[in-house]
């Protein structure tokens, strides 16, 4: 296998499939299957979901909530999703530990950076949910963190399209995928692959990413063999 230990970033949005709001449990279901074919090969797994498809706190203040009240809010969505996929993932008999940014014991253990790493090497999949605890950071930044942390080998974000585009291919007919990028490339381009945030961690501590399509099924699996999917950033 080309990764050892991975940290798979999925879009809360990504969730909704083809409903307005919410879960579309039909979708939980087959990123868990994903999940679990990879983790059947050895890999190491570790996760971080958005909570956009509940709440977005970046939004917040267009609704008169202020931006603070508004993040804790969207992190508690994300404590959402990630309690969804583990249930997802242990009805597959899959051995999982939920880490939070800040505290909620009756669902899920405090992030401890030494005790996720030991949770990994036992092999259990690690979600990591309400982001890094604290306001004004997406989970973006959140990921890139996490994945350094824990010594990850790449990051994975998962989306809706298959790759990073010179234009949104959803709105573009003729919009121009690319297949490789440079981290300098990418800041020159002006392109929209993470927060500024994230995407300088990984560039100031050489974590690779890659942008690929979550809800082709296969893609996961033929990433951790080593094949060529989605737009690799290095």
């Amino acid at each position: 296998m080309k990764y050892k230990r991975i940290l798979l970033k999925l879009s809360g949005e990504a969730l909704m499939g083809e409903k307005k709001y919410g879960i579309d449990p039909s979708l939980l279901e087959k990123y868990s299957q994903q999940i679990k074919n990879i983790h059947e090969k050895g890999i190491e797994v570790a996760i971080v979901i958005g909570g956009g498809n509940i709440y977005r706190g970046i939004e917040a203040e267009k609704s008169g909530i202020n931006r603070v009240q508004g993040d804790y809010m969207g992190m508690m969505a994300t404590l959402i999703n990630s309690m969804a996929l583990q249930s997802h993932l242990e009805k597959l008999n899959c051995y999982t530990r939920l880490m939070s940014g800040f505290n909620v014991h009756q669902v899920c253990e405090p992030f401890i950076r030494r005790k996720a790493i030991r949770h990994l090497e036992k092999g259990r999949i690690v979600i990591f949910g309400a982001g890094l605890g604290k306001p004004y950071f997406t989970t973006d930044s959140t990921a890139s963190l996490r994945a350094i942390e824990i010594e990850a080998n790449i990051v994975l974000k998962g989306t809706r399209v298959d790759g990073v585009y010179d234009n949104d291919p959803e709105k573009v007919k003729n919009a121009k995928k690319y297949n490789e990028l440079t981290f300098n490339e990418a800041y020159e381009k002006n392109l929209s692959i993470m927060d500024m945030t994230a995407f300088t961690l990984c560039k100031e501590n050489n974590l690779p990413i890659i942008v690929f399509d979550m809800n082709k099924p296969g893609n996961l699996m033929k990433l951790i063999e080593g094949e060529k999917v989605g737009t690799l950033i290095y």
